[in-house]
């Protein structure tokens, strides 16, 4: 391909990278909404947990695995009515947020119960011993101790939302994915086929070395740092205790 013939197609190439940003961003984002609650609760009524149910876990995680295990093509058509009912069609870039979505969302669930159970269980018991109750518990201990994990998480359900997305692109969702399809394999232009794939590369590690320097960041300024979620709850303490020395 020709200097010429690349500056044809550099405007198809930008908007193929900003349909696959658009679609991964916000897949991403409904991921981490839905995948987080979801995977702390099966840490939570897991045996031994601070709700322990093992009923609901059971569903819980069986629902999770059944939808984790489903390919992605699959999933796409099954979610065919389901998307048009939400986006009003089934192509284009709106409607492929919504498989992607609900395939992420598993995946980031294991991937959250996987970060929150390495958290110290003496920082539970702790809490626990100063009365916090199971939200205080999630919020000042759970989440904070595992977030570098998390970070982590995220950053690998970016990676592997990327890819689901070119997937996409073969049934009109758009994005780098579809380029190469159309254009690539279809049309045998295989010199832009491997600039596709170079795009995707440069993405995919940029956003990985944008994650593990942020996890990396974070371990070191207090994920699982162990007495910070402590500290605190004492601190919230000493005024009323203060206060007694005080009418004493």
């Amino acid at each position: 391909m020709t200097w010429a013939e690349l500056s044809e197609r550099w405007p198809l190439l930008e908007q193929a990278c900003g349909d696959t940003l658009y679609m991964v961003g916000w897949s991403t984002l409904i991921a981490v909404v839905g995948g987080l609650p979801l995977g702390v609760l099966l840490v939570l009524t897991d045996r031994g947990g601070l709700l322990q149910n093992v009923l609901a876990n059971k569903v819980i995680g069986q629902v999770v695995n059944v939808a984790r295990s489903m390919p992605f093509i699959i999933l796409m058509v099954a979610l065919m009515g389901f998307t048009r009912s939400i986006t009003g069609t089934t192509i284009g870039r709106d409607a492929a947020i919504v498989p992607l979505a609900v395939g992420a969302i598993p995946f980031f669930a294991r991937l959250v119960e996987t970060a929150v159970r390495e958290v110290d269980g003496g920082l539970v018991e702790a809490v626990q011993s100063m009365g916090g109750n199971t939200w205080t518990i999630v919020r000042k201990v759970l989440v904070p101790e595992s977030l570098p994990s998390l970070i982590a998480g995220t950053t690998t359900t970016v990676v592997a939302l990327i890819g689901y997305s070119a997937m996409a692109g073969t049934v009109g969702a758009g994005g780098l994915g579809d380029i190469a399809i159309r254009y690539g394999y279809q049309r045998f232009e295989t010199d832009l086929m491997w600039i596709t794939v170079a795009i995707l590369a440069v993405v995919i590690s940029l956003i990985q070395f944008a994650g593990d320097f942020a996890a990396r960041s974070l371990h070191r300024r207090g994920g699982r740092s162990g007495p910070a979620p402590k500290l605190r709850l004492l601190k919230a303490k000493e005024p009323a205790t203060a206060d007694v020395g005080k009418v004493a």
